[in-house]
């Protein structure tokens, strides 16, 4: 496809994957309600809605590659909505003591740097696309957060602890490589 996509890939103008990338930052807060109301219902109702907000990360990916959609907006959207949807539930679950509280600063403390780094880097006009590892480490992210929220039984909590470390671990990687392959391009 070349040239502008046609009018119904572009709701209210801005195309299909802002629009899912608006609605993940929208789910945000109802998923933060739900779980501080912190009832069985309701962390089954957030982990609901986390997963569709998971879904629709790849979905919008898929769509602005297959629909050439690549915004510049996009650009920065995705990845805030992304690391919104990420560590306001790991940052709400560290402190009501379902999510360790380690990882929770590990997860956020690197998007906030990487986050920084790509703001810098941009003003440079120097783009910084997501690496393989830290698309991994977004699955692994959505994984273990989502684990988190199910009010699953204590049979799993090895499987969640593998999750999280695997999460952390990844989230660590990613974030080296992101400063170690671009601090050269950063001017003082």
């Amino acid at each position: 496809m070349t040239g502008r996509p046609p009018e119904r890939h572009r709701p209210l103008g801005i195309g299909w994957p802002n629009v899912l990338s608006i609605g993940r930052i929208v789910l945000v807060p109802v998923i933060v309600g739900l779980l501080v109301a912190g009832s069985a219902p309701a962390l089954w109702a957030a982990f609901g809605l986390f997963a569709l907000g998971a879904a629709s990360d790849f979905l919008d990916g898929y769509l602005a590659r297959r629909h050439e959609m690549t915004t510049t907006t996009g650009a920065w959207l995705d990845p805030l909505s992304d690391k919104l949807f990420v560590a306001a539930p790991a940052i709400v679950l560290a402190a009501q003591g379902s999510f360790p509280v380690w990882a929770a600063v590990l997860i956020v403390g690197r998007e906030i740097l990487v986050a920084l780094l790509r703001w810098r880097l941009d003003k440079q006009g120097v783009s910084m696309p997501a690496s393989k590892v830290a698309k991994a480490k977004t699955v692994s992210q959505l994984a273990a957060v989502g684990m988190a929220i199910a009010p699953l039984s204590s049979a799993w909590d090895r499987a969640e602890f593998i999750v999280v470390l695997t999460a952390v671990v990844l989230t660590a990687y990613s974030g080296a490589e992101y400063f170690l392959s671009s601090r050269h391009r950063v001017e003082a």
